[in-house]
């Protein structure tokens, strides 16, 4: 009996060691991995219901309206007559939710 009383106690202190860092993974996820998880769902259905006319903003600072939309790029005029092929992936988002966060 006097056995199982001290795995127990040992049991518990080995548990008690890892409680800390399982709250701090758990406070991470809930502030930091999903709001992220979030925020890349909403920008990929934002991508999928571009269409032609929209204004968007790439990852590389690109600013241009889309004259093209392919299965995995889009075609976007930046300037007078410069026409340039980006990948979905590089919308970073639509030009007037960036002016309206700034």
């Amino acid at each position: 009996m006097h056995i199982l009383l001290i795995f127990f106690q040992g049991g518990m202190g080995g548990l008690a060691q890892f409680l800390p860092i399982v709250l701090v993974i758990g406070v991470f996820y809930f502030l930091l991995i999903r709001p992220q998880q979030k925020r890349q769902k909403q920008l990929q259905e934002t991508i999928s219901s571009l269409k032609i006319g929209d204004r968007v903003v790439t990852t590389g600072g690109v600013v241009g309206v889309i004259t093209a939309v392919r299965d995995t790029s889009f075609y976007i005029r930046s300037a007078d007559k410069s026409i340039l092929e980006i990948a979905r992936s590089a919308v970073a988002g639509i030009e007037e939710q960036e002016k309206q966060a700034g």
